[in-house]
């Protein structure tokens, strides 16, 4: 059976707990300015914003169905 070797010597690596670490310094978006979208990525975020909004009024409508506020003949 073929066996790996590793190229770096095992003395060259330290685990260090995410906790006991140091903190790493955060990314400033102060100056990023907003992201550019292609246009698929615009009319495939367009359609979900529509599809929520159509969710949300159907939900909305269930709801005063439930509550006896519409009243429908059936």
């Amino acid at each position: 059976m073929a066996t790996m070797q590793n190229a770096y010597p095992a003395e060259s690596f330290r685990v260090i707990h995410p906790l006991e670490d140091a903190p790493e310094a955060k990314r400033q978006s102060a100056g990023l300015g907003p992201i550019e979208m292609t246009l698929p990525v615009r009319v495939s975020l367009i359609v979900l914003r529509a599809y929520l909004l159509a969710m949300g009024l159907m939900l909305i409508e269930h709801v005063l169905d439930l509550a006896g506020v519409l009243h429908r003949i059936h």
